[in-house]
């Protein structure tokens, strides 16, 4: 019914940049908040950045000034531009979906829906 699908990692150099993508499809009602979670490995999932509906954002202290958030509200889709890349941001990059979408029988759904995740690495 519905999907997500994040893409744009790969390997970097410190300094460098990256831009994720995230995309969602499907019996799309609305799109509500969108964020990014990294994990790396032998650590706990964090939140990188969220952004709203209406584009209010929200950055983990350790990547502000760094990347930005935004989102293409007609193409449901949201971006993280990643500028002076560090490698201590190498992690698999996850993007969620607060979405509302219709069922088969055309009720209006909702849940949270995650991408299969992007990996990112930084390394000289």
């Amino acid at each position: 019914q519905v999907q997500v699908v994040d893409s744009g990692g790969g390997l970097v150099q410190p300094g460098g940049s990256l831009r994720l993508s995230c995309a969602a499809s499907g019996n799309i009602f609305s799109v509500n908040t969108m964020g990014w979670y990294r994990q790396a490995p032998g650590k706990e999932r964090e939140l990188v950045a969220s952004i709203t509906s209406s584009s209010s954002t929200n950055y983990a202290d350790s990547v502000k000034g760094r990347f930005t958030i935004s989102r293409d509200n007609a193409k449901n889709t949201m971006y993280l531009q990643m500028n002076n890349l560090k490698p201590e941001d190498t992690a698999t990059y996850y993007c969620k979906a607060d979405l509302r979408y219709y069922s088969s029988s055309g009720y209006v759904l909702a849940g949270d829906y995650w991408g299969q995740g992007t990996q990112v690495t930084v390394s000289s």
